[in-house]
């Protein structure tokens, strides 16, 4: 497929990824371009195997592949949602020539073919150039994430006490609480500040497969709190290993009964967590939660995380090719 030209001459080709010789360069474009949201050739089979249906593209410059773009189901989101999850990344020298217009242009295509209205995005504080690009076409900030980051270099290891009344386990040793787990998410995910509408967890079938199963979600790493006298899973935190990366991970989910909230049962769960990624060798946790979130955000900063740049994410209608 030819690049649009929109007025001016740009020689660039968007075509569609099908094979692995060109996911592998997908992979080296995006974690080069947008090194704080990477992905791995185990990510992207993942993707493909529990959410099927999504389209690749990359863009070349005199054979040369100078920009990727993706577009399928937003994760947390059902199947009918009105609007397709998209990424478009351009690398440096090649901007300002119509090739990012393009990819949009082409992911909005596949969007439309598919009966949805619009796309998501995301673009980071840190790219001001990926802010202005989005709002020039109609896309207006629906959430943003403050991310932190905690080094974890000389960190002592927590003590992590499970407070009273709370007993603590790991999905590891005990495989079989996954359905309750689940029953915890269904009630969090609801609360989850932020974004046009509220997250879904899913069913147990696509619960398991995106938060338990999921490549890089170590189930020794994966904490659950326990009601001492009944045994009823009352919270749970979870790490998931950056893609391509043994030493870094991003705190997956942090989630506690609405019951059960306010006891200090988030604090110690994550600090099972810090206290497992010390003992593995992690070097850095990083996580990310919405600026009316300030329940996890104030236990991230007792925790010393520190911040990066924002995360925002954005909305906006399928591009036709006139801006």
């Amino acid at each position: 497929m030819t690049e649009p030209r929109h007025g001016r001459s740009t020689p660039a080709t968007i075509r569609e990824i099908t094979d692995e010789a060109d996911l592998a360069s997908l992979v080296t474009l995006m974690n080069t371009i947008t090194p704080d949201n990477p992905t791995s050739l185990e990510e992207i089979r993942w993707s493909d195997a529990t959410y099927p249906g999504a389209t690749r593209f990359l863009a070349e410059l005199d054979a040369r592949a100078v920009g990727v773009a993706t577009v399928g189901r937003i994760y947390v989101h059902p199947p009918d949602h009105p609007d397709l999850w998209a990424t478009i990344a351009v690398k440096p020298e090649a901007r300002r020539q119509g090739i990012g217009e393009s990819l949009l242009v082409a992911v909005s295509e596949r969007a439309r073919s598919a009966g949805k209205t619009g796309l998501q995005l995301r673009t980071s504080e840190a790219r001001p150039e990926g802010i202005r690009f989005l709002e020039h076409r109609g896309f207006r900030e629906i959430e943003r994430s403050k991310t932190v980051r905690l080094e974890l270099a000389g960190l002592e290891v927590p003590r992590a006490e499970a407070p009273p009344g709370i007993s603590l386990t790991t999905l590891a040793d005990r495989p079989d609480l996954v359905s309750a787990i689940h029953a915890v998410a269904l009630e969090a995910f609801a609360d989850i500040p932020g974004g046009a509408e509220p997250d879904e967890a899913g069913d147990l079938a696509e619960f398991r497969a995106r938060d338990v199963d999921r490549p890089g979600i170590p189930a020794d790493a994966f904490m659950v709190a326990l009601d001492a006298l009944t045994g009823e899973v009352v919270g749970y935190a979870s790490l998931m290993l950056v893609p391509g990366s043994t030493t870094v991970a991003w705190h997956d989910m942090t989630a506690v009964r609405r019951s059960w909230r306010g006891r200090g049962i988030a604090t110690v769960l994550k600090q099972r967590t810090i206290a497992w990624a010390i003992r593995s060798g992690l070097t850095a946790l990083e996580t990310g939660n919405d600026e009316a979130n300030g329940p996890m955000r104030a236990v991230n900063a007792r925790l010393g995380y520190r911040p990066l740049p924002d995360e925002i994410f954005f909305r906006g209608p399928l591009f036709s090719g006139v801006a």
